[in-house]
């Protein structure tokens, strides 16, 4: 990974374009698409491969991770219904790239990654960028409950359940977004804590994540 922040009216442009094709994919919240034409993708990516940072595509990122989707990254933004302030619990940082969108959003965030080489990788990506979120490096599948509880919860791998822990750790009127299936598809998931005991379930649309991995997952 070349650590080289360089961001000309090349990739900015190539952000606009982004924004512009990511509304016409049906992405309508405007803080969303403006955080995603803040956020300068490129900056996760070796120098030599600056010229994928802008397709609407997953990329690989090493040890079988990819940066998702410009689309998966919005899209899940848009149902998290970030506020100024809310405190929320990203469970994957993977390449920060979703950790920087919802930062841009306002959102206080408290990120968790399992495998150490993508931590140690990006606690010096994000502060170089200056973004200064919470890390955590452990099974993401358990949240983490000392800095519970969260306003929002977001999961950016497949899991075959929503794990009952995560559930615990959100606010009433808190909104957790997974997405839940096999090991190859899954359906994007919003739960919406209703009370102590009682959570809303909505079944969206069919994406496809790398596995969650951990104690309440695969």
């Amino acid at each position: 990974m070349a650590y080289k922040f360089v961001d000309n009216y090349r990739e900015r442009g190539a952000r606009k374009k982004l924004v512009e094709l990511l509304r016409s994919r049906g992405i309508e919240d405007e803080q969303v698409l403006k955080a995603i034409g803040k956020v300068p993708r490129h900056f996760f990516f070796d120098e030599t491969f600056w010229n994928q940072a802008y397709k609407d595509i997953a990329f690989p990122i090493g040890d079988g991770q990819t940066i998702s989707q410009p689309y998966t990254v919005a899209y899940q933004s848009e149902l998290l219904h970030i506020k100024n302030g809310d405190k929320v619990l990203e469970i994957g940082t993977g390449s920060g790239y979703q950790t920087c969108v919802l930062m841009e959003l306002g959102a206080k965030v408290v990120t968790i990654e399992r495998q150490q080489n993508i931590y140690n990788r990006t606690i010096q990506v994000l502060p170089g960028m200056g973004y200064k979120p919470v890390f955590c490096c452990g099974d993401g599948s358990k949240g983490v409950a000392e800095h519970a509880p969260y306003d929002k919860i977001i999961v950016t791998a497949g899991a075959p359940l929503v794990p009952e822990i995560l559930l615990k750790q959100l606010k009433i009127g808190g909104i957790l977004v997974i997405p839940v299936g096999d090991e190859k598809t899954q359906k994007m998931v919003t739960v919406i804590r209703v009370s102590d005991t009682d959570y809303e379930k909505i079944v969206l649309d069919t994406f496809r994540f790398v596995p969650l991995v951990g104690d309440q997952a695969w």
